[in-house]
């Protein structure tokens, strides 16, 4: 974080050096460039990149342009030679009147950094323009009363040229009696006066035509004519006069046309036509004979067209009184225009960048000028813009701003924003000029994808058939385009031992999880692994979940007896003495079940007895009990058929066959079987050869069933070999099976159980070491061993 801050601090410090920089150029003195008007475009005025001291191609690469107020394209540079050229031709006249010098301001505004460098381009007069009179006669008429010496203004030509190339004398036909002189009027212009050398006679000469002649300064010079009528009348020896000879008035610049501006009066002591006086413009400019207009017989002086002040401040007129004998007089009007505020702000883009990318740091967004055509506190502006926005705005020279960021964007709070620049003047009323930009957020890669869940746990049944979908994970990413694209991917594990490629696949694109083989819970109960997620950003971002598959226990496998031992040689024979009391523990079925859970709930059930009633079968244990006391009528020999059947859906199960043997004693191992009687000796004989061929093929037939189990179960339990007197890990828990009411030995009667290995399939089980509570107990024990 303290470096990042040391970054933020290095980048706002270059960005504010960069500012000063253009701050600094900015104020320097302009660079001034001259070029004659009319001429032709294309004309090379100068290089700038030599003039600013800048490096050829420098004004490429740092994105220059040339801005002016006139909103013009007059010039036009070449950024990547430096030159300045002349856009087009250019009318002195026409851009700045008779203003002199025409000087014509603009800008060249470097962008990165930031900087401006004032010019201005001169614009020279040439002597285009001829001198033109408006009326192509003057009449005037002279008393022949008139002394010698008397001066009589003329109408002055219009020349709009300036400098040396204006007017700069009058000339009159040579004659006897005029002469002519030239004096500046008020507002600088040269205006002719003919002035009489000697008394005229009207008797003698009524009228004279002379020429009136107007020249410029120019090389070559031009001239304008009109011709000058004299009439020479009888004496009106009372010139009409002004009441003042200048008035003075000030008008708004929003005074509507008609209004009045002022009133001119003049008097005239003759009498008759002598007396009546007609007002008039006297040598009146085309610029006040399109803004004025005057009533001739009362004086008045109106508004003919609207005033600008940010045009023409001041307006200088010459108003004639003249009589009926042609006798006239003049005053001056000064019409001075006063500034409203009636020119809102404006707002002159130079450049605009848009979309930023977001977590950038302060970048300028946009660079803009303000100008305001009015005067005074009308002319003076405030920017702004709202203050909820990370954006600033810094002044700089000129009335330039820069809109840059106030920290670093998130696109992922905000895509866009709209900017209002508000510039408001300070004139009564004020007004205002808005302008909105929006700029666009790109987007970075900065967020990782994040899961819905950290951990998952999915559940499936064993033995599902291959490519099952088991389920299904979920990531967002908060970034846009392919910065949100997430793919999804299972991730190494851990354990060596679990071969997660060949148990699950994920879709990359959805994240669907899939089962690729059939489970079995017994071989496997549960397995994690992590998936990750990762977009297609760059660089990319990833993020991980946990996955846990919960493998759900099914009925597939059926009970399996322990004891007594199916695949023996010989049946197991379980020996009773007659004298047992009621409830005496014959044996006891050992049964377990693959399976977990209520799957594995084993009951047992006596399914068939050579004579019922005499023996049951404990439900929940598997203990084999005598239900009554025996008796000498009850046969010495029995069959007991005992099903074990496990609680699943459907229940699975499995047969055990119990002989049993009722003897008087335990003094010999091989109890004799009771004497037959004679008479039935020969059918017993037949009966008892019928039963061995019978056992015969039943025998061959359960050592085939057995070969196939024992077969099977070593496949199945192939990672734990069997050795002599080992026990599988997956049921037999220790050395000793005693588990009470679930089917197996109770705690009474404890069995050591171990699994014999031979070279063949006829490995089988042996219950050692009975512990019994008495020595017939232990005799038994003896004969089950042997």
């Amino acid at each position: 974080m303290e470096a990042s801050g040391e970054r933020a601090v290095q980048k706002r410090q270059v960005l504010f050096f960069c500012l000063f920089l253009g701050v600094f150029g900015a104020g320097a003195e302009p660079l001034r460039y001259f070029v004659a008007e009319e001429t032709e475009r294309g004309t090379f005025l100068a290089n700038l990149a030599n003039d600013l001291g800048l490096r050829v191609g420098e004004l490429s690469d740092r994105r220059s342009r040339i801005v002016s107020d006139q909103n013009m394209r007059f010039l036009l540079l070449n950024s990547l030679t430096g030159d300045l050229l002349l856009n087009e031709k250019l009318d002195r006249e026409e851009l700045c009147g008779p203003t002199e010098p025409c000087v014509l301001p603009f800008q060249l505004l470097l962008e990165k950094p930031f900087q401006i460098f004032r010019a201005e381009l001169e614009v020279r007069d040439i002597n285009d323009h001829s001198p033109v009179f408006l009326d192509k006669e003057i009449l005037l008429k002279i008393s022949e009363s008139t002394n010698p010496g008397a001066v009589f203004p003329l109408e002055s030509a219009q020349d709009s040229d300036v400098g040396t190339n204006s007017l700069s004398n009058y000339t009159i036909s040579p004659n006897a009696y005029f002469h002519v002189n030239v004096h500046v009027g008020g507002e600088g212009n040269l205006l002719p006066k003919l002035i009489l050398d000697q008394a005229l006679d009207r008797e003698e000469i009524p009228e004279l035509s002379l020429t009136l002649t107007a020249l410029d300064g120019g090389s070559p010079g031009r001239s304008g004519t009109t011709l000058l009528r004299i009439l020479v009348v009888d004496v009106n020896d009372n010139a009409p006069e002004f009441v003042q000879s200048l008035y003075k008035v000030q008008v708004p610049e929003n005074s509507p046309v008609g209004s009045l501006v002022v009133t001119v009066s003049a008097r005239d002591l003759d009498t008759g036509s002598n007396g009546e006086i007609v007002y008039a413009f006297f040598y009146a400019t085309e610029r006040i004979l399109k803004t004025f207009q005057i009533n001739s017989t009362s004086g008045y002086l109106y508004l003919k067209a609207r005033l600008n002040y940010e045009a023409i401040q001041t307006y200088t007129l010459t108003i004639k009184a003249k009589d009926g004998g042609g006798l006239s007089g003049n005053c001056t009007v000064i019409v001075e225009v006063t500034d409203i505020n009636d020119n809102p702000p404006e707002i002159l883009i130079s450049s605009l960048t848009s979309p930023i990318a977001e977590n950038s740091p302060e970048t300028v967004v946009a660079v803009f000028r303000i100008r305001d055509r009015d005067s005074g506190n009308n002319g003076k502006m405030v920017c702004s813009i709202q203050d909820d926005l990370p954006f600033v705005l810094k002044p700089s020279v000129e009335n330039f701003y820069t809109l840059v960021t106030e920290r670093s964007l998130d696109r992922e709070q905000n895509t866009e924003y709209s900017i209002t620049i508000t510039v408001t003047d300070l004139g009564t009323p004020r007004l205002k000029t808005e302008h909105n930009i929006t700029v666009l957020v790109s987007d970075v890669n900065d967020n990782s994808p994040a899961f819905t869940q950290t951990s998952y746990t999915l559940l499936v049944h064993e033995n599902n058939q291959p490519a099952l979908h088991i389920g299904s994970i979920s990531a967002t990413d908060r970034d846009s385009g392919t910065n949100a694209q997430i793919t999804y991917s299972l991730l190494p594990t851990q354990d060596p031992h679990l071969p997660l490629a060949s148990l699950v696949s994920i879709n990359a694109d959805n994240g669907q999880l899939f089962a690729l083989r059939a489970l079995d819970f017994e071989a496997l109960q549960a397995f994690e692994f992590r998936v990750g997620a990762t977009d297609q950003g760059s660089p990319a971002l990833s993020s991980q979940a946990l996955v846990r598959v919960v493998v759900l226990d099914d009925n597939d496998n059926s009970p399996f007896v322990l004891y007594p031992m199916q695949n023996a040689s010989a049946p197991c024979t379980e020996l009773v003495p007659r004298a047992a009391e009621q409830g005496y523990l014959v044996t006891k079925v050992v049964a377990v079940d693959g399976d977990s859970g209520q799957n594995a709930w084993l009951s047992y059930q006596l399914l068939k007895a050579t004579e019922p009633g005499l023996f049951g079968v404990w439900a929940h244990n598997g203990e084999v009990r005598t239900t009554r006391l025996l008796s000498e009528r009850d046969a010495a020999r029995h069959r007991l058929v005992v099903l074990v059947k496990d609680n699943g859906e459907p229940p699975l199960s499995a047969s055990v066959t119990l002989h049993v043997l009722l003897v008087d004693g335990f003094s010999q191992p091989y109890l004799p079987l009771p004497e037959v009687a004679p008479e039935r000796a020969q059918g017993a004989s037949l009966t008892v050869y019928l039963v061995i061929a019978l056992a015969s093929v039943l025998s061959l037939f359960l050592f085939s069933v057995l070969v196939f189990v024992v077969v099977w179960l070593c496949r199945k339990r192939r990672a734990a070999p069997l050795g002599v007197c080992s026990v599988p890990e997956g049921h037999f828990p220790g050395h000793l099976v005693d588990v009470s009411g679930t089917g197996t030995l109770s705690q009474s009667y404890q069995y050591e159980v171990c699994l014999k290995g031979g070279s063949g399939t006829n490995s089988e089980f042996k219950f050692l070491k009975p512990t019994f509570p008495n020595i017939l107990s232990q005799s038994i024990g003896r004969e089950v061993e042997e």
